[in-house]
């Protein structure tokens, strides 16, 4: 690994247009979270998610094909990647994966056919074929993007016992149980959302007993009561990622929860900025308290540094990524010039 402080951090990316790149590539941060330029560490055809196995020794990657696939690598030494194998993912357009706390599954969510997928993981991060597959039902009201379902998002609870995907088509996140003896889910809870949200993606609050989901088609983050015992989710504020005045289009996308659980950010994309929220007020309430300009076109991706200090945001249309200071308010403050990297969609830092 990188000594003085520095680290690695993983690039995500869509490889099928003009100016795209050839696979994952890899940056080195350093002390002051300030990234350095890129590399490519592994050919594949659109890794546009990324994830790393509890023990750093495997990392995997969608391929969002019409028939999608899932990727293991193993990770050297040096930060270079070698593929192991890859699996179907009886789906399409895989757009997001996640690796369960035990380190013996893959989940990942098939946005074009609205499914969810459990792949065992064996020994040497070789991927096994899926043991299981749910398929989401239903739409939502708008004619373009909810004609049916679309799986954004799969990911175990901070306690494992639960599995959440959260499904833009439907309006809805699924709350299953899951059998670690077998990879099985079961449904548990649906939870609705209002119709033509558009949820797409969502983090825990360190506590395990909130979370917040970012609703793309209403550029909106609404917060989650959650009980670890049951997985019940109860919906309470929901707050808009946009500045009243603005009446351009806009897609919101990534959100995350600071290790702290102080704030909460999402991205946007069209106002091309990062909302700031408030979760530690004395009197309960979840705020917004500043929209920040991304400096990059289209952060289709946020993410932060292992100890919740820098901010980085990847421009997938400005082909770029800015990292940014948090301070003690929340305040982004840019740590040096967008460093430019082909098609970033996917951030993730590695330690």
């Amino acid at each position: 690994m990188p000594d003085n402080g520095a680290y690695r951090v993983y690039l995500g990316a869509y490889t099928g247009t003009e100016s795209a790149a050839d696979g994952i590539r890899l940056a080195i941060v350093d002390a002051h979270g300030a990234l350095r330029c890129t590399e490519s560490v592994a050919e594949a055809f659109d890794p546009s998610f990324l994830a790393i196995a509890p023990d750093g020794a495997t990392l995997f990657a969608v391929s969002e094909l019409r028939q999608g696939r899932v990727i293991a690598f193993a990770v050297h030494a040096d930060g270079t990647l070698k593929e192991i194998n890859s699996q179907p993912t009886l789906g399409s357009a895989p757009c997001h994966l996640s690796v369960h706390q035990s380190g013996k599954y893959l989940l990942t969510a098939n946005y074009g056919s609205g499914n969810v997928v459990v792949h065992p993981i064996d020994v040497g991060g070789v991927l096994r074929e899926p043991c299981h597959v749910v398929q989401h039902s239903g739409n939502g009201p708008n004619p373009q993007r909810q004609e049916g379902p679309h799986a954004h998002q799969v990911l175990p609870d901070p306690s494992g016992r639960y599995v959440l995907a959260v499904d833009l088509g439907t309006d809805s996140v699924y709350v299953y149980d899951f059998d670690a003896d077998s990879g099985h889910l079961m449904l548990k809870h649906e939870v609705p959302l209002r119709a033509g949200a558009g949820p797409r993606h969502l983090a825990f609050h360190p506590d395990g007993e909130r979370a917040y989901l970012i609703n793309e088609l209403a550029s909106s983050i609404t917060e989650f009561g959650y009980d670890p015992e049951s997985g019940v989710l109860e919906p309470g504020r929901t707050l808009s990622t946009l500045p009243p005045d603005y009446g351009q289009p806009n897609l919101a996308a990534e959100i995350v929860v600071t290790p702290d659980g102080r704030f909460v950010f999402g991205s946007n994309r069209g106002h091309d900025s990062i909302a700031v929220f408030r979760a530690d007020f004395s009197d309960g309430e979840f705020r917004l308290v500043d929209i920040r300009p991304a400096l990059v076109a289209e952060p289709r991706h946020i993410a932060l540094s292992p100890d919740g200090r820098v901010l980085f945001a990847a421009g997938q249309r400005s082909n770029d990524v800015q990292s940014f200071d948090i301070a003690d308010n929340g305040a982004l403050t840019p740590l040096r010039d967008p460093v430019p990297t082909p098609t970033p969609v996917c951030i993730l830092p590695a330690v």
